[in-house]
């Protein structure tokens, strides 16, 4: 369990950033979800939920989604259901228990960089960026890459466009993490294949995508790109699977991954 010596709700970004960088042990509280399984010690929480940060929203070019919003909202939001053949809610959905989705907040997951995360996987394969209250506006897989500092996610911005999109994860037991994930799409027949929970963070396996990177995606393509992907990713071994598993376990849900997202361009 955590303990926390003093927790504020700031009533601007400015100022939680301004106690967040004030001593190294302040944190930004998201749901807890996560915390509460380590034994972190906290100097200053911070409390965002009275800065509105909480939603969904639809624009023009963009679907905005405020850091305080939680995964049990991406899975229930109708827009999100009939957006990219709703892949975020199926990331989602399968995460523990309703009780603990309503508890994690997309803010938290995209920061914290979790190796682990359904929700990064998904978000990677479609053209997702960051806004940090600091650094601005980037795309997701720079935020990945980039080391972590002291900022505050504040939103996502997913651009709406005509891609297709599909997740797979494969988990010992419901109430697991993913042994290993993985997120499919295409837009204007390019293709982009993300692996995530490798256990190490999710990837873009960009040899194997460039494979399907065609009008017409062959049987023998597809067996290619997901021997391609498990080739050209890394894996680990941890308590949930060994680097060998999870290697044989990538050809399949690619290979699932792309072949329904053919079916939905089908349709």
């Amino acid at each position: 369990m955590f303990t926390v010596k003093n927790i504020v709700q700031p009533e601007s970004l400015d100022e939680a950033y301004q106690i967040l960088c004030e001593k190294r042990n302040n944190t930004i509280l998201g749901g807890c979800a996560f915390l509460k399984m380590g034994s972190k010690r906290i100097g200053t929480a911070l409390d965002l939920s009275g800065l509105g940060l909480n939603y969904i929203k639809e624009h023009d070019d963009f679907v905005e989604i405020g850091a305080m919003t939680s995964l049990r909202e991406v899975e229930t939001n109708s827009l999100l259901g009939q957006s990219f053949n709703g892949v975020l809610p199926k990331a989602v959905r399968t995460i523990i228990g309703v009780q603990f989705r309503n508890g994690v907040t997309v803010g938290a997951s995209v920061f914290s960089r979790y190796s682990f995360s359904d929700l990064i996987t998904a978000l990677l394969a479609l053209d997702t960026e960051v806004e940090l209250y600091k650094n601005g506006r980037m795309p997701l897989e720079d935020f990945l890459s980039k080391p972590c500092e002291k900022d505050i996610l504040v939103r996502i911005w997913i651009k709406k466009n005509e891609r297709q999109a599909d997740y797979q994860g494969f988990r010992n037991s419901a109430s697991d993490y993913s042994i290993l994930n993985v997120a499919v799409s295409t837009l204007d027949d390019c293709w982009t294949i993300v692996v995530g929970a490798r256990p190490r963070r999710a990837a873009i396996a960009k040899s194997a995508s460039a494979t399907l990177s065609t009008e017409s995606v062959t049987d023998t393509m597809i067996e290619t790109a997901a021997q391609k992907a498990a080739e050209e990713l890394s894996f680990g071994t941890n308590m949930r699977g060994t680097a060998e598993y999870r290697q044989a376990l990538c050809k399949v849900l690619v290979k699932r991954g792309i072949k329904e997202v053919l079916q939905c361009k089908s349709k």
